[in-house]
């Protein structure tokens, strides 16, 4: 069997690496990727996910009253 040194020597680096949140490695998911297109889609999930939690709260009169 061959030795895979570079690979390894990738896995270990990435093994010891600082861990980052959910947020961070999106973003570098998107700067690594070019997948720009996704921000704007991911926005509008978080917005509708918030007013729909929110809706259900007692602070669903004061929301209906905005629109």
């Amino acid at each position: 069997m061959s030795d895979n040194t570079p690979q390894k020597d990738e896995f270990l680096k990435a093994s010891q690496a600082k861990d980052s949140n959910l947020i961070a490695e999106f973003i570098g998911f998107m700067k690594e990727n070019k997948k720009w297109w996704l921000a704007p889609i991911l926005i509008v999930l978080l917005a509708l996910g918030t007013l729909a939690m929110v809706g259900g709260s007692g602070v669903a009169p004061f929301i209906y009253s905005l629109f």
